[in-house]
């Protein structure tokens, strides 16, 4: 059975949307487990209300993404889970995603895997996935680098998101749960991933799995566009900056090959430092 595991703070509005995009599948041999971080904004209440079929577990409001994510990996497991999928409440999930996960993970069930994203407002494609050369830190974006005619099916990727990331049981028994100690926002989601096809799991973005977003509602979109001294502090050390230097390092550290961790420290570190102020 697939639960899909969905980390919640206020945004109710998000929220909502979500789980009605979820009510809306074309299969529905899957459950959903929401983790409430302390919301504030009647999220409780409109999820008792609203959505009676999905199991709530609340946080004290210090979770963040990773911690909130483990917990209802564990919740899920309890419950009776075969495969996790971890999903932000800011997304639209279209009607067939559920159906083309499963279709192929069936056919690959060792494999991680996610979903091209669009543009809730335009439609249009916006992150397919990326492949990062490690030798130069440079990744080649396949949403350019592939063909429009090769835009579905599965292509192998480095890492993966957190949005519409689908998990086997077995890549959870042999790995672990996310690092929430070293990483408990960004950059959790990436590590995973890099992880696991490090230990023989394929990583692979679906192409045929559609998942709809709000680029700019982003935690650290929305601290680049403030542009400013208490907003460049964030991007570099608040938990929830993008650009988080800690973050960074562990992720680096964990991940890199040893040959070119030097240059990728360094070459990550200036772009941080600098890049705050180019967006």
């Amino acid at each position: 059975m697939l639960y899909i595991v969905i980390p919640v703070f206020n945004r109710q509005q998000f929220t909502r949307a979500c789980l009605l995009s979820l009510r809306q599948q074309t299969r529905a041999d899957f459950r959903v487990v929401v983790v409430d971080d302390g919301s504030t904004d009647g999220t409780p209440r409109m999820l008792a209300e609203e959505f009676p079929e999905v199991d709530v577990v609340t946080g004290d409001g210090n979770l963040f993404w990773t911690a909130g994510v483990n917990v209802g990996i564990r919740r899920a497991l309890v419950l009776g889970a075969t495969r996790i999928m971890t999903m932000n409440n800011d997304v639209l999930a279209l009607p067939d995603f559920v159906a083309q996960m499963l279709r192929w993970a069936d056919r690959h069930p060792r494999a991680i895997l996610g979903a091209l994203e669009l543009d809730a407002a335009s439609g249009q494609p916006v992150y397919g996935g990326e492949r990062l050369d490690w030798r130069t830190n440079t990744r080649q974006d396949l949403l350019t680098a592939l063909p429009p005619t090769e835009h579905h099916g599965l292509h192998a990727v480095t890492y993966l998101p957190g949005r519409g990331l689908l998990i086997p049981l077995e890549v959870i028994e042999e790995i672990g749960l996310f690092d929430e100690k070293r990483l408990p926002h960004y950059l959790a989601d990436f590590d995973y991933t890099s992880v696991a096809r490090r230990h023989g799991f394929p990583v692979f973005c679906n192409y045929d799995a559609r998942l709809s977003t709000y680029p700019d509602e982003s935690g650290q979109e929305q601290t680049r566009r403030k542009h400013s001294l208490r907003g460049y502090f964030q991007h570099l050390f608040g938990i929830r900056g993008g650009g988080n230097l800690r973050n960074f390092t562990h992720f680096t550290i964990k991940n890199c090959p040893r040959p070119f961790l030097p240059y990728f420290l360094l070459n990550g570190y200036a772009r941080r430092l600098v890049g705050y102020f180019l967006h």
